[in-house]
């Protein structure tokens, strides 16, 4: 048995497809620049003509949120940072062509991998990709074609590109499994609306796989099986039924209320990164959204967008969710998020630093900008401002007027504001301590837990030396988090969560107990949730909660919640 990470869920059994890429490996030449750069535009020519048409073919088979991934590509492709850098190294050292995009493309992929933030680590899989197919297209070699596929298989790879997995033909591709990977990898977000069962993440082991061999592919307990013995394909065709009854008593649930069977509601609301993603939120029967990351706007363009471009951006979110709430997070750049086109100061300690609201209340400029597109947004519907990375009053009281002198200021050009409610992230540990003196002064609080619990811990959770102290559950954040949710409710205003916290199946009946009011994750996670609020009483998970507070360790409080509550497992 291999154990990798259910990024998509499915049980599969049929035959390996091995998929082995090329040898692409380059050596450093002496060459003519004029040549060299030749070389270069006509594979840069033909790589973008290989991404419009593995997007055509995609057309149907994903959503507009996954077909927006092939417009990243065709932007790294003709992105001048990376053109001209290969070129600079061309001309500078009289080197080969495949050789200096190998070199720049390492660069860039090392620098974006180190990244702490899943967004932006993920943006050296679109580099990889990219410069894989570009490098390919200067030696003439040809790439696997997954088109070709004709007979029902698993796939096993070191990894899929999201060029590949776009490709996959859903009749013939059962499932996939992979030796790295996460669950916020792009072939793990695109598998999951292709419905196509994954694991990843499954390390060297898969890579003793042939094609043809017989393969288990549990993509929810996150287990691979080689040539299995019979008997333990007979157990796998009895979990397969009872996975495929699961699966349809979820759809069921799509339009269920989130109420627990004494009757407390909650909200079940869904994170997302664009525009697109809404219809995600909306098919899983999520009742609003509860973190728009508007940095990916900045981001994923070649200079700050415009105060028309955001205003169109956020006007449609608002009016796809029909009135439903919709919590846009202010530019939340820094750290590490970088812009190209925005230089940063060089900082000791960035995650410390220069970042989010603080950058906003210097830039004025740029944070004026984004503010008046929400409020010209506003009247489309239910609008919530949120301020990241707040960690004294005296800043959400800065931000907060800022907002409404903005409003003031479009009044007086005759532009109409709609209604709209003001809230912060709590994410500084001395945020969460002074919880119920913000809370007399915003209309809402949200928990961001991924930074929440690295600050308090004082671990970053991207340095494996002490990723161990990533503790979602260690009592001390869970007094943080109930903390910060007693101070809200002393004055009678309403929390959230938005980080990884609120989606992880173990985490809602604790949450729940703690009195989190709103629960934001990735839209796949929604129905898994609402099945778990349904199945628990409040009051036994407030009694739970209060267990698990006095508890002195994160295994006390695991082991607590595995003996009372039957998780379902995704």
């Amino acid at each position: 048995m291999i154990k990798g990470i259910a990024a998509s869920s499915g049980i599969v059994v049929s035959k390996v497809y091995k998929l082995e890429y090329p040898d692409l490996s380059v050596e450093q030449k002496e060459a003519t620049p004029s040549q060299e750069f030749e070389k270069l535009e006509n594979a840069i020519a033909k790589t973008q003509s290989d991404i419009r048409s593995i997007e055509e073919k995609a057309v149907g088979k994903l959503s507009e949120e996954e077909l927006a991934i092939f417009d990243a590509h065709l932007m790294v492709s003709e992105d001048p940072e990376l053109v001209d850098q290969i070129k600079n190294l061309i001309e500078s050292e009289y080197v080969n062509a495949e050789f200096a995009t190998h070199q720049v493309a390492s660069m860039f992929i090392g620098m974006f991998e180190s990244m702490e933030d899943a967004y932006f680590k993920e943006r050296a899989a679109d580099i990889k990709d990219v410069t894989q197919r570009l490098i390919a297209h200067i030696l003439n070699t040809p790439l696997p074609d997954l088109t070709l596929i004709n007979e029902e298989v698993v796939i096993v790879a070191h990894d899929l590109t999201p060029s590949d997995t776009a490709q996959l033909n859903r009749q013939f591709t059962l499932g996939f499994a992979t030796q790295v990977g996460g669950r916020t990898s792009h072939s793990a977000i695109m598998a999951r609306s292709l419905e196509i069962p994954a694991v990843v993440g499954c390390g060297e082991a898969l890579w003793s796989a042939h094609h043809n061999d017989v393969i288990i592919l549990d993509a929810v307990e996150g287990r691979v099986y080689l040539n299995p013995t019979q008997a333990l394909i007979d157990e796998y065709a009895s979990k397969i039924e009872k996975f495929q009854q699961r699966k349809e008593r979820l759809k069921s649930l799509k339009d269920a209320k989130s109420e627990t069977l004494d009757g407390h509601h909650v909200e079940l609301v869904g994170n997302i990164g664009t525009p697109n993603d809404v219809h995600s939120v909306n098919d899983n029967g999520g009742e609003g959204v509860g973190l728009y990351r508007t940095e990916f706007l900045y981001m994923d363009a070649s200079s700050l967008p415009s105060e028309e471009e955001q205003t169109l951006a956020y006007a449609k979110v608002i009016k796809d969710m029909n009135n439903k709430p919709v919590v846009v997070r202010t530019l939340d750049i820094g750290g590490d998020k970088e812009l190209s086109y925005l230089p940063f100061p060089k900082e000791m300690n960035p995650f410390l630093g220069y970042r989010a609201i603080r950058l906003c209340l210097d830039r004025t400029d740029i944070f004026k900008t984004q503010v008046r597109a929400l409020l010209r947004a506003s009247v489309h519907g239910n609008l919530h401002i949120m301020f990241p990375m707040i960690a004294t009053l005296d800043e959400f009281r800065q931000a907060k007027s800022f907002v409404l002198e903005t409003e003031k200021e479009l009044k007086s050009e005759g532009v109409e504001v709609g209604e709209y409610k003001l809230g912060m992230m709590v994410e500084i540990p001395a945020a969460a301590m002074l919880a119920d003196q913000f809370a007399k002064e915003v209309d809402f609080m949200s928990i961001g837990t991924n930074d929440l619990i690295q600050y308090s811990m004082a671990s970053d959770r991207m340095n494996e030396k002490v990723s161990y102290l990533y503790q979602p559950y260690n009592p001390s954040i869970l007094r943080l988090i109930k903390l910060t949710i007693d101070g809200a409710h002393k004055h009678n205003k309403w929390v959230g969560m938005c980080g990884e916290m609120a989606g992880e199946p173990m985490a809602v009946p604790l949450l729940l107990g703690l009195g989190l009011d709103e629960f934001s994750m990735s839209a796949s996670s929604i129905l898994v949730a609402r099945e778990i609020v349904r199945s628990v009483n409040y009051e036994d998970m407030k009694s739970l909660a209060l267990k698990a507070l006095e508890c002195s360790n994160e295994e006390e409080v695991i082991q607590l919640i595995k003996e009372n509550v039957t998780i379902p497992l995704n």
